[in-house]
Parts: structure tokens; C-alpha cells; sequence
């Protein structure tokens, strides 16, 4: 196959046409500052406006509650640091857990050296965090509980209602990373009991450098920047209009039809997951029902899965051994090992995540590939020398 196999949408997507589209008069003509007076500038601002609209109507939420930053990780970052600094004199107990992405647990560790608690849960062997730890793990000191929305490698969609209702009834503020969930599961903000949430652009067929934050009218939250005036004084700096702009018109085009996407991506899931658990000696990682509608992650056992991606690679199959943040590093996944796997089978990982463009026919073509693949290296594996 000459064209790239693209199965890496967890990682980041391709910017739509129409967004692009969309973008273009504010990387051209309409290139004025939002902050500025004269017309030009107040067409810059009449487009944030607009995004913002866009992204509380897919979400359900009110525009006033919608702040925008230039990533998730930023949103991440601002969320937890600003609860813990706005609230430290009612608490410095944090819940978090132990499958958060990196931009959640070392923004968790760089506050525990300022003298912040962090309760790390665990999770079960799916992924998923059980309500009863959440429960033991509250304290009178507790200030804010952390859980992401949707896993980033595996999948695992987290029952982020019932952690809203214990939030809410403890008197504790809610965050989620929402990052992975945008754009594939309906999400409403005014039936989940959620004070902050957190979303990137470039997970939803926007441009990178763009993200947002929700805080929930009345959240009690601390500036992570200073400078200007920029978003209501809440996160200054000069706005990226064109990124903003891009955002709203890619929110929008995500949440349009989700129930339709999630439909054509389980099937796509379910077909990959069947096939590829017919190879011997493969382990489906995460919940099997509750997971994203395009994620599947295995593990091999016996091999190293950095060796399958650059096979993968020479036929222009493009995926994943875990979160793209963390692939300059030689250490297996967190999240893997927080399930429950050993080293030597969390290393074996592939993670492939499906969007509308992919195809049944481009799941064949990596079908057909990887058996043989598999094959080679395990016989190039000790280990697998080893187990026969």
C-alpha cells in the first residue's frame, strides 16, 4: 500500500479541510489583535467569541465558563495548580490516579514537593478505578480529585459521573482530562458533575498549539500565567486566533453525528480486536465494553513492541507502543504496569486508534501483515526460544 496507514489518532489527527479553511483569513488578512480597538482587531475578537460559543455548544456549557490556553497539557497544568494555590488554606490533599497522563501526575509531583498530599489510586486489572478507593481515599483536608475522562493508551473510559456525584456531595472540586474523550464519546456538562475539564485541539482534526479549559462558573481557581488582560484576566497573553478559530470549527465538526463515529469506530474496533487476539499469545489491555470506540491496545508477549512499529513503518503503517509523550523513553508503559503486567509483556505493547477516515480494507492490510511480522521477532526473542 503506497498511502500511509494512518492508526495513530490518539496521538494526534490530520487538520480538516473545512478547519483549515476556516483558519486561513487569520493567518492572511484578518490578522488583527483581539485586544486592539480599530475594526480589525474587533474581527479578531468577534471570532474567538464565536469559537467559544462552539465549544460550550458542544459541550453543553456556558461560553462565560470557556477558557482558551495552547494545549492540553497547559489546561492540565492550570487546572490542579490553580485549585490547589486558590484552595491551600481549606486543604493540600489531592486525589489523582495512577494511569493519569504525565501532564497530570508530574503536575501532582512538583506540587507534592510544596508540601501537597497526593493519593495516587489504583486501578484494576481493566483500568478502570473503583469507587471504593476513590471513598477511603477522601479526607477532610481533600480539595480536589483528578481523573482522567478516557485513557490515552488503553482506552479504559472511567465512570466519571459517579466520581462527579461523590465530588459534589464531599464538597471537593472535580477535574478531568477530557483530551482523549472530545470528539468520540457525547459529552454534557450539565448532567456531570464536573468543575474543570481539560481538551487539545489537535485530538479532534484541529491545529496543535491550541487548547481549552472549562471552570465551572464559581470554581475557585488561581491565574497559572501573568501578564495582560486576555481572557478576562485569567490567562493573559496575546491569543492565537487562527489556532482559536481552528478549534471551534473542530469541536463543532467532532461532536456532530458522535453517536454515528462511535458506531463506525466500534465496529472497526471489534473487527481488530477479534482478528488480531487470534495471534498466540496476545493479551487485549483495558475494559473490553468500556473503552474508547477506536482504541485497541495488545500486547505480544516476547517481544519488544518499538520493533513492531518500525517494521510497521517500512509499510507505511503508522501506530503506536503507548503514549506519543513518552516515546523517547526506554521504560515500559505506566499505564501497562498499573493494570497489572510484568516488564517483559508491557514492552510487547501496540496501540492502534481509529478515525473516520480509516478503513475495514486498511485493517486487512495490517492483518495481513502482522502475523508474519509477530513471527520473525519471536524467533529472533530468547525469551520465546526460551517458553517453547
Amino acid at each position: 500500500m503506497e498511502k500511509i496507514v494512518f492508526f495513530d489518532n490518539s496521538a494526534t489527527t490530520p487538520i480538516s479541510e473545512k478547519v483549515l479553511e476556516a483558519m486561513m483569513p487569520y493567518l492572511t488578512s484578518s490578522y488583527g489583535n483581539a485586544s486592539s480597538i480599530y475594526s480589525l482587531g474587533r474581527d479578531s475578537r468577534k471570532a474567538i467569541d464565536k469559537a467559544r460559543d462552539q465549544v460550550a455548544k458542544a459541550l453543553n456549557g456556558d461560553s462565560k465558563e470557556i477558557y482558551f490556553t495552547n494545549s492540553g497539557t497547559e489546561s492540565d497544568n492550570w487546572a490542579i495548580k490553580g485549585v490547589a494555590y486558590a484552595n491551600k488554606d481549606k486543604g493540600k490533599h489531592i486525589i489523582t490516579s495512577s494511569i493519569e497522563h504525565h501532564a497530570v501526575l508530574h503536575t501532582c509531583k512538583h506540587l507534592e514537593k510544596q508540601g501537597f498530599e497526593v493519593t495516587y489510586l489504583p486501578v484494576n486489572k481493566n483500568g478502570l478505578v473503583e469507587i471504593k478507593d476513590l471513598i477511603e481515599a477522601i479526607r477532610p483536608d481533600t480539595i480536589l480529585i483528578s481523573i482522567m475522562y478516557a485513557n490515552n493508551e488503553i482506552g479504559t473510559v472511567q465512570p466519571i459521573e459517579e466520581i462527579g456525584e461523590i465530588a459534589k456531595e464531599k464538597n471537593i472540586y472535580f477535574h478531568t482530562d477530557a483530551v482523549q474523550a472530545i470528539g468520540n464519546i457525547d459529552i454534557d456538562l450539565q448532567k456531570l458533575n464536573i468543575d474543570l475539564l481539560s481538551l487539545s485541539g489537535h485530538k479532534f482534526n484541529g491545529p496543535k498549539g491550541i487548547g481549552a479549559l472549562y471552570i465551572k462558573n464559581g470554581t475557585k481557581v488561581e491565574n497559572l500565567l501573568h501578564g495582560g488582560s486576555q481572557e478576562k484576566g485569567k490567562r493573559p497573553s496575546t491569543e492565537n486566533v487562527a489556532g482559536i478559530v481552528g478549534l471551534g470549527k473542530a469541536i463543532e465538526l467532532a461532536t456532530k453525528d458522535i453517536a454515528k463515529k462511535e458506531k463506525y469506530l466500534k465496529n472497526l474496533r471489534e473487527y481488530a480486536i477479534e482478528n488480531l487476539l487470534k495471534i498466540p499469545h496476545t493479551i487485549l489491555n483495558g475494559d473490553r465494553e468500556r473503552r474508547l470506540p477506536g482504541n485497541v491496545n495488545v500486547c505480544f508477549e516476547y517481544i519488544e513492541g518499538e520493533s513492531i512499529l518500525l517494521m510497521l513503518d517500512q509499510h507505511n503503517i503508522c501506530a503506536s507502543s503507548g503514549s506519543a509523550c513518552t516515546s523517547g523513553s526506554l521504560d515500559p508503559s505506566h499505564v501497562l504496569l498499573a493494570i497489572g503486567l510484568p516488564h517483559e509483556i508491557a514492552h510487547g505493547s501496540l496501540r492502534l486508534t481509529f478515525s473516520e477516515r480509516n478503513t475495514k480494507e486498511e485493517i486487512d492490510y495490517l492483518l495481513n501483515l502482522l502475523p508474519a511480522i509477530i513471527q520473525r521477532l519471536r524467533d529472533m526473542s530468547p525469551l520465546y526460544n526460551q517458553a517453547k
